[in-house]
């Protein structure tokens, strides 16, 4: 376990400044799909948020597990 967040936390710091920006924004969605209780208004944007979620935290699975991980 040890030795996997090493690996995690080697390819982290190789992050450019794009990668933190997907990580904010990946991070920012996810506490508003947990944290609102679905009312009418937010149903309008629910699928915009999950497509945007989803998008940013498989763009930052590819850049942490597949191209700085070594």
């Amino acid at each position: 376990m040890r030795n996997f967040i090493n690996k995690a936390l080697e390819a982290a710091r190789k992050y450019t400044i794009w990668d933190y920006g997907f990580l904010k924004i990946c991070l920012f969605t996810l506490g508003i799909l947990v944290g609102q209780a679905f009312p009418p208004f937010a149903l309008n944007t629910i699928l915009i948020l999950i497509i945007l979620f989803v998008l940013t935290y498989a763009w930052l699975v590819y850049v942490t597990f597949f191209k700085y991980w070594r």
